[in-house]
């Protein structure tokens, strides 16, 4: 079964998606191969700009850090429960173009899900920036990425990223994380575990028929 997931790397809701993902699959006994693809919620953050995160979503949806603090706090204690201690108060909002890129190239060296998985974390429970050159090279490192400087500097897979964008609005995803079994089933959202359960059980019974 192949399993495409389409994400991006500042997405809390991405993060807690992928977790319940790999719950219902630690018990699911078939072998999956699982496809992390690129998404921006927001394409038009500036690229040479990072901002606290408090302060970027209130700019964006409207009241003050306390109104922000509070919507923040029930995602935390969500993904608490998958085991994610997401910290908000050193998190920094950047656009997430050029790291996408380097997951493309970490996924041509099949380091595709580690990348992704590096990349997540960093943003959201470590409080990284990942716009800055020399912190995407260090965390490419980390999982055993080579050659990333040369591509976080240039425009390398620039139209990977782009082709996956496109790719999830055709199949109609609006927003990520978005999955898709098989090509056939799709799930939208970080739903619970044993919504994912059901459609791993879906796909299995519909491969077998």
């Amino acid at each position: 079964m192949r399993i495409e997931v389409w994400s991006d790397i500042v997405c809390p809701w991405c993060y807690i998606g992928k977790r319940r993902l790999e719950s219902a699959l630690a018990s699911f006994g078939h072998e999956v191969d699982v496809e992390w693809k690129s998404f921006q919620l927001d394409p038009e953050f500036p690229r040479d700009k990072a901002v606290p995160v408090y302060d970027a979503l209130a700019e964006k949806f409207g009241g003050g850090r306390d109104q922000v603090r509070e919507m923040t706090a029930r995602v935390t204690a969500l993904a608490e429960v998958e085991g994610l201690k997401y910290d908000y108060d050193r998190g920094v909002m950047v656009n997430t173009f050029d790291a996408h890129r380097l997951a493309h190239h970490a996924k041509s060296q099949g380091l595709g899900p580690e990348m992704h998985e590096r990349l997540m974390r960093a943003q959201l429970v470590e409080g990284e920036t990942l716009n800055d050159v020399d912190t995407l090279v260090r965390l490419a490192e980390e999982v055993g990425v080579e050659g990333a400087r040369p591509v976080v500097t240039s425009d390398q897979y620039t139209a990977d990223v782009e082709a996956d964008i496109r790719e999830a609005r055709q199949l109609g995803a609006n927003g990520v994380p978005f999955f898709v079994l098989d090509r056939k089933y799709g799930v939208s959202g970080a739903q619970p575990v044993e919504v994912f359960e059901q459609a791993l059980r879906t796909a299995l019974d519909d491969s077998a028929a």
